[in-house]
C-alpha cells in the first residue's frame, strides 16, 4: 500500500463518519502525533518533528488497526525557541488546553484507547503529555498513554536534535526532504564553537554528526520504533 493511499485510510481527516465508525469498531484507538516547526539545521525541513510523528503513528496504525489523528505542530520546550522558522509556545498553557478538549471530545465519542506521541521531546513537552495522560486516563472508561520516539530503545541510535538519528527516521518516511549536500564540510574551527553559534556547520544540531548518516537504514528504524509503539498503544508496555 502507498504512502498516499495508506493515509487516507487511517488518517482521520480523508474519513467520513462511517469509515471513522468501521474503523474504530475494530479497534477502538486513536493515535495523536504532536511535533514542533522548529529549526533542524540546514538539511532538514522545519516540520521534521510532526512529519516523523505522524509517519511512525500511520505505520503502527497500520500494524494495530485505528485510527491517527492529525497532527498537532505546536510545542513547548527546548532550547531552539529563537532559531530562524521556528516557533515555540513559551509554556505549555495553549497546548495543554488544545489536548485536553481533545481527549475529552475523544472520550465522548467513545474511543477506548488514544496514544499522545511526541516527535519533539524537550521536556517540558514529555512532561505535560505524561500529566495528561495520568489525568485523563478513565475519562468515561477511555485510557490514555504517553510517549515519544526518544523513548524507545533503538540499538544504534541515540535520540538527537537533528542529528544522525532524525536525519534517519525522516528518510525512512520522506526521504526527499533530507539534503546532505547542504551540509559544509567539518571545519576545524568548529571544535572552538558551540553549535549554537549559527557559523557552525552543524548549527542547531545536538548529537551525533548528521553527515554520517546511513539513509538507507531509515525504513528499518521507523518500522522499529511503529513495532514498540503498537506493544505501548494495545498492551501498555
Amino acid at each position: 500500500m502507498g504512502p498516499e493511499l495508506l493515509q487516507k485510510t487511517r488518517a482521520i481527516e480523508f474519513l467520513r463518519p462511517s469509515q471513522i465508525r468501521a474503523e474504530l469498531a475494530e479497534r477502538s484507538l486513536v493515535y495523536l502525533p504532536l511535533g514542533t516547526i522548529e529549526w533542524h539545521c540546514q538539511h532538514l525541513p522545519v516540520g521534521l518533528d510532526g512529519l516523523t510523528a505522524h509517519g511512525v503513528c500511520l505505520r503502527a496504525a497500520k500494524i494495530s488497526k485505528g485510527l491517527v489523528w492529525p497532527t498537532l505542530y505546536y510545542g513547548t520546550g527546548g532550547d531552539h525557541g529563537q532559531y530562524p522558522w521556528t516557533v515555540m509556545m513559551d509554556t505549555g498553557d495553549e497546548l495543554e488546553g488544545l489536548l485536553r478538549k481533545t481527549l475529552t471530545r475523544l472520550a465522548d465519542l467513545a474511543v477506548k484507547r488514544v496514544v499522545l506521541f511526541s516527535g519533539h521531546f524537550a521536556d517540558d513537552q514529555l512532561d505535560l503529555i505524561d500529566k495528561l495522560a495520568s489525568e485523563l486516563s478513565g475519562e468515561k472508561d477511555m485510557s490514555v498513554v504517553a510517549t515519544s520516539v526518544n523513548r524507545f530503545d533503538v540499538p544504534g541510535f541515540l535520540p538527537d536534535h537533528a542529528g544522525r538519528f532524525e536525519t534517519t527516521l525522516l528518510a525512512g518516511l520522506h526521504p526527499n526532504t533530507i539534503d546532505l549536500g547542504s551540509l559544509a564540510p567539518a571545519n576545524p574551527s568548529d571544535e572552538e564553537k558551540s553549535r549554537h553559534d549559527p557559523s557552525h556547520t552543524l548549527w542547531g544540531v545536538i548529537g551525533a554528526d548528521p553527515r554520517c548518516s546511513q539513509l538507507k537504514k531509515g525504513p528499518d528504524l521507523v518500522d522499529h520504533i511503529a513495532t514498540k509503539l503498537v506493544t505501548l498503544a494495545i498492551n501498555g508496555i
